[in-house]
């Protein structure tokens, strides 16, 4: 059977016009070439790449023009009057809109992060909810973070490195630590018992905490003064303060001071180490803590916050107890 038999036959058995067989097998030589042009391709770059994260961008990317590539194509071959450049073009970039959506996005957000700067290499920010850390590298397409936080305390460092897609910034919050004012503010509380002094614990943390954060001030205050060019920043107040509060426990004293971002833990342990050698100096002070005890209000109690004991009576004989 010639191929002009065997084309007839297949119009009289399956009703497939000759046209139709034609664009039917260049579509497949088309979609057999791709196939075996990604094959190869992958097989080359897997014999010299050893990276098995850029290993898989590359049968990422390779799937995405693939497809790109054979569906333009087939939309060519498949329907007629194409042959305007401009029909054409809108085709071409509404495939790569469908195919590349992400890609295009994280460039969408990289111009975005060059243009407006909301954060830089070196800043410490936090995406969403759920990462924070110090910005390290910046790509066309991602940028890398060294994660704070998450299962250490006090915003230390984890060790992992984080790659976070650039068009994030369009879907999450992004919070900085270190742009425009470049500290921040920290607390720290201390719980002391009602019976101890509780105004001169509160004058001993103020000058503790004065002796490690008052210098900040001054850099704070020149840091606010240029923050305030760009942003509606306003601090009245920018020197430590010691809160005074009344918890179940007692006491609660808490310190208020600025720190740097990268500081912060350094920080806190300075501080809590002067706290506990002062505190162990001062016999009028001590820790509150959870605890239990009995407390009789008619020995304890303050004289006129006593309760007045109950004035005996003879019984009544209604009661039962005479005969």
């Amino acid at each position: 059977m010639n191929q002009l038999n065997f084309t007839h036959w297949i119009w009289t058995s399956l009703g497939i016009a000759p046209a139709s067989q034609f664009n039917i097998a260049l579509s497949l030589v088309i979609i057999l070439s791709l196939w075996l042009s990604r094959r190869l391709l992958l097989r080359a770059v897997e014999r010299r790449i050893e990276d098995a994260q850029v290993r898989y961008r590359w049968r990422k990317t390779t799937t995405y023009l693939a497809f790109l590539v054979g569906f333009v194509v087939s939309i060519r071959i498949w329907v007629h009057g194409f042959s305007s450049l401009t029909t054409m073009v809108g085709l071409i970039s509404a495939g790569i809109a469908i195919a590349l959506r992400d890609p295009l996005v994280n460039l969408a957000g990289w111009l975005f992060i060059i243009s407006r700067q909301p954060f830089s290499v070196g800043d410490r920010i936090q995406v969403g909810e759920s990462v924070a850390g110090d910005v390290i590298d910046q790509r066309v397409f991602s940028f890398t973070l060294m994660e704070i936080g998450n299962w250490v305390q006090d915003d230390q460092s984890t060790g992992r490195i984080i790659h976070v897609p650039n068009g994030r910034v369009f879907t999450e919050t992004i919070a900085n630590y270190s742009k425009g004012f470049r500290y921040i503010w920290d607390e720290l509380s201390v719980l002391v018992t009602f019976e101890s002094d509780w105004r001169g614990a509160k004058a001993m943390l103020k000058e503790i905490v004065d002796h490690h954060a008052t210098h900040l001030s001054e850099h704070a205050e020149k840091r606010l003064r240029e923050a305030s060019r760009t942003f509606m920043i306003f601090y009245s107040k920018l020197t430590p303060i010691v809160y005074t509060t009344v918890e179940g426990s007692g006491v609660k004293l808490t310190l208020r001071y600025l720190t740097e971002p990268q500081m912060r833990r350094a920080r806190k342990q300075a501080l809590w180490e002067d706290i506990l050698d002062e505190m162990a100096k001062r016999d009028d002070i001590d820790f509150a803590y959870p605890t239990q005890r009995m407390y009789f209000n008619i020995r304890e109690g303050k004289t006129g916050a006593r309760p007045q004991p109950a004035m005996s009576a003879p019984p009544d004989p209604g009661d039962g107890y005479f005969d």
